[in-house]
């Protein structure tokens, strides 16, 4: 399975999917003019991957910014997460949030709330 990388933009975030050991990065900001096509790609390799994955699967997420369109995708993106951890599936997402940024520290504890999946909300300088 090829891994994803995408380049960072001023609307969309670093991306860097590795199926080989399972880490799936997206850093930056997410405001897409067409979220649907730019995260459409990354829910289709996320559906692809869980049909083989390694042993523990780890998403970090550190966003400056993200819009209501990008958070219904990101949204999605978990909930694949979800029904892997319920078959059973070893995952945990590590959500980023700067210091001092309420808006994302509360979106990830939403994403926390709202999954039921190991979560971690890790501030950072």
């Amino acid at each position: 399975m090829d891994d994803i990388y995408l380049k960072k933009t001023f609307n969309s975030p670093e991306v860097e999917f590795i199926a080989s050991t399972g880490e799936l990065n997206i850093e930056g900001r997410s405001i897409p003019e067409d979220p649907g096509e730019f995260f459409d790609r990354l829910i289709n390799w996320l559906n692809d991957y869980f049909l083989e994955p390694v042993e523990e699967t780890v998403m970090n997420i550190k966003l400056e910014y993200i819009n209501s369109g990008s958070s219904k995708y990101m949204l999605e993106l978990l909930r694949i997460l979800k029904v892997n951890y319920g078959k059973g599936k070893k995952v945990l997402v590590k959500w980023y949030f700067e210091e001092g940024d309420e808006s994302i520290e509360e979106l990830g504890q939403h994403y926390e709330q709202t999954m039921q999946i190991p979560f971690e909300i890790i501030e950072y300088y």
